[in-house]
């Protein structure tokens, strides 16, 4: 008897293999960036991200310095890696950032100032599979990476220095 249940188990996983598979191949699952993703492409990244993040994305407090210094250092580097697909200070989208799929968020707009520092670091670190995220990791030192978390921890109450350089910030395309 439990021999039969394995055997209809195993049977069962294989057929769905074999219907997933069938159905990648014939087309249903679509490969252009301006369809909508199907609901279980949405379920699965937003599930994986969740639990990596909980896992993997650091707890310490940010090693940076919060000061002008260390923002305007982080402003820069998001007007070079980051503005073209999320934005500058104007929250609208470059031509690059309306063809993406994902979309980008726009961070002036939908910012990240409520995630825990360590977050954005490894988003920024590691980049985020199912996304146009790329990884800076090998791109960027440690340090660089902190001060551009630093910076989006911080952007909606910048000081008056580092507001203006933002405020200045334009999105290559």
């Amino acid at each position: 008897m439990i021999r039969g249940i394995v055997i209809g188990a195993v049977g069962v996983v294989v057929l769905g293999l074999i219907v997933i598979y069938t159905g990648i191949e014939a087309g249903l699952m679509p490969a252009n960036a301006d369809a909508r993703p199907p609901g279980i492409e949405r379920w699965a990244a937003r599930t994986s991200l969740a639990a990596t993040l909980r896992r993997d994305a650091p707890t310490t407090p940010t090693p940076v310095a919060l000061n002008d210094a260390n923002l305007e250092a982080g402003i820069k580097l998001y007007g070079q890696n980051c503005a073209v697909c999320h934005g500058a200070a104007d929250a609208a989208p470059s031509n690059v950032a309306r063809g993406l799929y994902q979309r980008a968020p726009q961070l002036a707009k939908d910012g990240v100032e409520d995630d825990p520092d360590g977050v954005t670091y490894w988003k920024v670190t590691h980049g985020i599979r199912f996304t146009g995220m790329p990884s800076f990791g090998a791109t960027l030192s440690d340090e660089q990476r902190w001060q551009l978390a630093l910076f989006l921890k911080h952007m909606d109450s910048l000081p008056p220095a580092p507001d203006k350089l933002w405020k200045s910030v334009k999105p290559a395309s």
